[in-house]
């Protein structure tokens, strides 16, 4: 089992939505960044773990885990003319990207907010993704000692 963090603007698709949705399940889809989607691609499994990160927000941080329930396939948005992460250069032949099921496991009581997780970058969080400048992916590997450090947090 791996583990993960993904961000989503609360405004898109907070978790909120997630809670809202059918058997608290919903393809994670709209991706369009190569490398992120060759982690939904190639390394995302039924039965990992992440984090739902709130992000360009006022609080950014950590809301809540996520459970993988379908491993990637391809994302059927960027077929759609009218969704705003259409691609036309993607066919139903040659999917360019592509998008995973979560379903939501449980919400925190409070956020872990990325100021918190700033507080120990130079200790138990050293080498988070998320907390290293320029990082700009929307999904990124969690080493399970962060898991472990990070959820002992609430």
């Amino acid at each position: 089992m791996k583990h993960w963090l993904m961000k989503s603007e609360p405004s898109v698709f907070g978790i909120e939505d997630l809670a809202k949705a059918p058997k608290r399940t919903s393809g994670w889809d709209g991706v369009r960044n190569y490398q992120v989607r060759n982690m939904l691609r190639d390394e995302f499994a039924a039965g990992d773990l992440a984090f739902f990160y709130h992000s360009s927000c006022p609080e950014p941080g950590i809301v809540g885990v996520m459970e993988v329930v379908r491993a990637g396939y391809p994302d059927g948005t960027a077929l759609d003319p009218k969704h705003p992460a259409h691609d036309p250069a993607a066919t139903r032949d040659a999917p360019r990207w592509y998008q995973v099921d979560v379903r939501l496991e449980r919400r925190f009581p409070r956020t872990i907010t990325l100021d918190e997780l700033r507080a120990h970058e130079r200790g138990a969080l050293r080498g988070l993704r998320v907390l290293q400048r320029g990082n700009r992916l929307s999904i990124t590997p969690i080493e399970p000692a962060h898991w472990r450090f990070i959820s002992s947090l609430i």
